[in-house]
C-alpha cells in the first residue's frame, strides 16, 4: 500500500552535511521525495511537534538541540513508506542501531541521531500538517 511519511534531518545531520546521504539512501530504496524544506525549528514549533514528550525528563535536552540549528523537512511516498523509513533509519540509540542503517552507520547519541521518521500514519499526517500545512 501506497503511503506518505514525515522525515526530518536533525540538528546535528544537516551540521555533519549529511542530508544528501540521507536522501539518498531513501531514493536507492525506490521511495519518491515529495517535498522538501529547510528550516529553524522555534521553541513553539518544537513544542508542536513533540507534544506528546513536552512532560517527559528529557524534554528540555530535546528542545534544545532540535532549535540549535536548521532542520531538513521531507515528505517521502512510496509502497509501506512509513514502515521502510524507519528500517532505513535504525534503531534510536544509535549504539544499537545495525550496521547499513542511517543511526547505526551515522548516527553518535541517542539525541544526535540524525534523523526523525513518522512512527504511524496518524503521525505522519499530524508531521506533515504541521510542516507543510
Amino acid at each position: 500500500m501506497s503511503e506518505h511519511t514525515f522525515i526530518m534531518v536533525k540538528p546535528d545531520g544537516v551540521a555533519r552535511g549529511l542530508v544528501g546521504e540521507v536522501i539518498s539512501r531513501f531514493e536507492r530504496k525506490g521511495l519518491t521525495l515529495e517535498r522538501i524544506r529547510k528550516l529553524d525549528i522555534d521553541e513553539a514549533l518544537a513544542r508542536r511537534h513533540y507534544a506528546e514528550h513536552v512532560d517527559k525528563p528529557f524534554f528540555p535536552e530535546l528542545l534544545e538541540f532540535i532549535t540549535s540549528g536548521p532542520v531538513v523537512a521531507m515528505q517521502w511516498s512510496g509502497e509501506e513508506a512509513i514502515s521502510v523509513c524507519r528500517t532505513l533509519m535504525g534503531a534510536t540509540d544509535p549504539k544499537k542501531a545495525e550496521v547499513g542503517t542511517i543511526r547505526g552507520d551515522l548516527g553518535l547519541a541517542v539525541t544526535n541521531n540524525l534523523v526523525h521518521g513518522s512512527d504511524g500514519p496518524e503521525s505522519a499526517a499530524r508531521e506533515l500538517e504541521i510542516f507543510f500545512g
